[in-house]
């Protein structure tokens, strides 16, 4: 399913442990850049369901996308959203855009690789899929769901901790 918030649970995690390192919005951006070549296909019925853009090489150029893209969105969401400890402009280090969408590029193609048959993520060098099946699709999504979870309450302990300091 296209845009699925699954894959949000990991970035939730990463955005925990790396904190103002990791940009969980380009995170995001990234994870809706990969699924718009299956959406076309689901609207159309024509193609390849999760084609090119599922593999590691696309992932890649998806990345590059979505931070070039990304950065001003995300700065842009920040502002309408006023989170901000500051009168001046949020701006994110391209450092970490660009660290935030090759991480959501690629840990949706692995997502992605264990629960669909028809995922090549290797492609063009190596047809098959070896992440197929390496868990079942229920302990994929408890994994997903679990580290949002966790990441949320780690995430969330360590401003409530700061603050009261």
């Amino acid at each position: 399913m296209p845009f699925t918030p699954i894959h949000m649970g990991p970035g939730i995690f990463i955005k925990a442990i790396l904190q103002s390192s990791f940009s969980l919005m380009v995170f995001g951006w990234a994870q809706i850049v990969m699924d718009i070549q299956p959406l076309i296909v689901m609207i159309t019925g024509e193609g390849h369901l999760h084609g090119f853009t599922h593999t590691y090489v696309d992932a890649v150029l998806i990345a590059i996308f979505s931070a070039l893209t990304g950065k001003y969105l995300s700065e842009f969401g920040l502002k309408i959203l006023r989170i901000s400890k500051h009168e001046n402009p949020i701006s994110i280090v391209w450092w970490v855009v660009f660290l935030s969408a090759f991480i959501g590029s690629f840990s949706h193609v692995l997502l992605d690789s264990i629960m669909h048959i028809d995922v090549e993520p290797f492609f063009p060098i190596i047809l098959a899929n070896p992440f197929l099946d390496l868990m079942s699709v229920p302990i994929l999504h408890k994994i997903c769901l679990y580290s949002g979870l966790i990441g949320a309450a780690i995430y969330y302990g360590i401003h409530w901790r700061l603050k009261a300091n």
